[in-house]
């Protein structure tokens, strides 16, 4: 991420929660810029809920800071803190309408009538719930409560909308709509929204930046490019999407080039960003659509960076299909694009698996 200027809307710094001799956020720092989407994700128990609680004032830390917007809020009162939440069972009132939901905050807040009213039209209509104000929630779908939740949270106009697990009990064609219905609107609105997921594809579609947690410890920060294509190191590969390590040694460097010997013979490949020098163990790493599959109708073309392998099992998936192949004792996990054209290898079926030469390196 950059350096973190006046745009800056939250700033954790060196941030800990402890209970009893369990760390549950670990020395956590990092900064949201206003107007962006950032997400916490990692496996369960990673610390990334309470992360957020402690961002909320719902939990309070044991040490470190959290300023938003240049006021030191570490340990303020949940509702005395510029911050809107939005929980995992969405928390509706169920003996309120629709309307007396959203409009709820305001009424504590004690604004006029009228001024909740038009207040709660508009954004009926922002979540595209126009007339369906006078329902209960038990009378609405969980896509429907979902938007009856966010309307809620932004009624208070926060500096930042936290959102908690937001999409995990909705089915996953519903999920995939609301990320995007959530994504149109913080586009729209300029929203500072935090949103926390356990799903890695939900992660890398909906947000601007990822933060990736493991065991209480922020892994790595970063946009899902840099996520993905550049991980820092093995969890982080490991967690977002499929991958295949290749253990290696460097043999030689020349020029912009890197011979890297593996048990699958040798890889010319390009010079990492890392400082290598010859007989360094390092660890590719490579993404399944990097490897391309040479057909007999589709020969190699390249004279490097070639693995023989055998078909494991076949997985079709529409769009891919998802091979497990076994090249000597390693599983290699290969996504071929397009199989309605190519056509489907089968188990027992002998391959040739090209490597490209851009492969990004970790050390070992």
């Amino acid at each position: 991420m950059a350096d973190h200027n006046s745009s800056t809307v939250l700033e954790i710094r060196n941030l800990t929660k402890r209970f009893g001799d369990m760390i549950a956020v670990d020395n956590v720092s990092f900064f949201l810029e206003n107007g962006k989407l950032m997400t916490f994700v990692g496996p369960s128990g990673c610390g990334k809920t309470t992360l957020l609680r402690m961002i909320s004032g719902l939990t309070e830390p044991t040490q470190g800071q959290i300023i938003l917007a240049g006021e030191d809020i570490t340990f303020l009162r949940a509702n005395a803190r510029d911050t809107a939440m939005v929980f995992q069972n969405y928390a509706l009132f169920p003996h309120m309408t629709v309307s007396q939901n959203i409009g709820f905050g305001l009424q504590v807040r004690k604004k006029p009538k009228n001024e909740v009213k038009r207040e709660v039209e508009r954004l009926l209509e922002l979540v595209q719930l126009q007339g369906l104000g006078n329902r209960k929630p038990q009378q609405l779908s969980g896509g429907q409560q979902q938007r009856v939740a966010l309307a809620r949270a932004l009624s208070l106009n926060p500096k930042i909308l936290l959102l908690d697990e937001p999409l995990s009990n909705l089915d996953a064609n519903l999920r995939v709509m609301m990320r995007e219905e959530i994504r149109k609107l913080q586009e729209h609105l300029h929203l500072s929204i935090i949103f926390v997921t356990h799903d890695q594809e939900e992660a890398m579609s909906i947000s601007d930046i990822l933060v990736v947690m493991n065991k209480g410890v922020v892994k790595q920060v970063g946009s899902p490019t840099e996520i993905y294509e550049r991980p820092t190191d093995e969890f982080v590969a490991n967690f977002v999407g499929h991958i295949n390590f290749f253990d290696g040694t460097v043999v030689s460097l020349s020029g912009e080039k890197m011979i890297f010997r593996t048990e699958h013979g040798e890889l010319t490949i390009k010079q990492p960003p890392l400082k290598v020098a010859p007989g360094d163990r390092l660890k590719a790493v490579v993404r399944p659509e990097s490897i391309r599959i040479a057909r007999p109708d589709h020969p190699a073309d390249a004279t490097n960076n070639i693995i023989e392998g055998r078909v494991v099992s076949n997985m079709y998936i529409g769009a891919i299909t998802r091979y497990t192949i076994t090249a000597g004792d390693q599983v290699i996990y290969v996504d071929e694009a397009d199989p309605q054209y190519r056509g489907i290898l089968q188990k027992g079926d002998n391959v040739r698996l090209v490597l490209k030469d851009a492969i990004h390196l970790l050390e070992a």
